[in-house]
This record gives structure tokens, sequence and C-alpha cells, in this order.
């Protein structure tokens, strides 16, 4: 067996080192750069891209949040605004009510008073009617009654005169009653 460089078939274990095994190296390593420039930088670039894309869409979407949050507070101190304005407008009404209310009871009361007031005058002026009215029949009774008894005719004048004295003196302590 002769030992010839050129075609000396190196075997260690399951590898042979020979012209194949280094042109199959260096076809991997051309297929490697290829790759590289066709694929690796292309999908490289790509992965960029789309994280720088995926940060920048985060940001927004925390800064949203802000946003939203910051409206939601908003919308709340409104809403709370809103509902203590409802309050007071509430209690306004209420108050103005009350007020209306007892103006109205006192104009009620008042309004009774001045009936009452009315009534009582209308009453007083009944009653002095009635009185003046009783004065005149008692009178007239009076008057027929004396000149029977004293079977003559006096003036009416002095009748009249005769009649209130009586009336005056025995008339108002009956009638106060």
């Amino acid at each position: 067996m002769g030992f010839n460089l050129v075609t000396a078939n190196l075997k260690l274990g399951l590898v042979e080192f020979n012209a194949t095994f280094f042109f199959q190296i260096f076809n991997t390593f051309v297929l490697f750069l290829i790759l590289k420039k066709l694929l690796f930088e292309p999908v490289t670039a790509f992965m960029a891209q789309r994280e720088k894309e995926i940060a920048e869409e985060i940001e927004n979407a925390e800064e949203k949040n802000l946003e939203a949050e910051k409206l939601k507070e908003k919308y709340s101190s409104k809403i709370k605004d809103i509902e203590n304005e409802g309050k007071q407008i509430i209690k306004e009404a209420k108050e103005i009510a009350d007020r209306k209310a007892s103006e109205i009871v006192s104009k009620a009361r008042e309004e009774e008073k001045e009936i009452r007031l009315k009534n009582q005058e209308e009453l007083e002026r009944e009653k002095a009617k009635a009185v003046n009215e009783l004065k005149d029949e008692i009178s007239n009774l009076t008057i027929l009654a004396a000149s029977k008894v004293i079977n003559k005719n006096l003036k009416k004048e002095d009748h009249l005169a005769l009649i209130d004295q009586f009336i005056d003196e025995v008339g108002d302590v009956k009638w106060q009653n």
C-alpha cells in the first residue's frame, strides 16, 4: 500500500477528510453568505422594524391609557360637580317650596283673621240692627199701649222721648246680655 497525498483518504471516525468534504464546507459557507445576504439580513431588518413598530404601538397604547385615565378623572370630576349642582338645585327648590308653603299658610291665616273680623263686624251690625228694630217695635207697642191707657193723644215726639228714656234705662241692661 502506497501513500499518496492527493488520493490519500484520511478517515477519522465517521468523517472522511477528502476534497469532497472541503468542497461541501466551501459550499456551505457560500450558501451561508448568500442566505445571510438574501434571507437573514432582510428577516433581521424586518424583525427589527417589527420590534420598533411594536414598541411604538406599546408606547402609543400607554399614552392613550394615560389620556383615557385623565379623561376618566376629568369626567368623574364633572359628574361629581353635576351631582353636587343637582343636589344644590334640589335643596334650593325645596327651600323655595317651603317658603311658598309658609307664605300660603300665613296668607290663609291672615285671610281667616280678616274673614273672622268681617264676620264679627257683620254680626255686631246685625245685632245692632236687630236691637234697633226691636226698640222701634217696642216703641210702637209702648205708644199703642200708652195711648190706650191714657186715652189721650200725646204728641208723637213726647211718646218717643218717653220710650227712648224707658229703653235707655231698662233696655240696655236687658239687651246687653
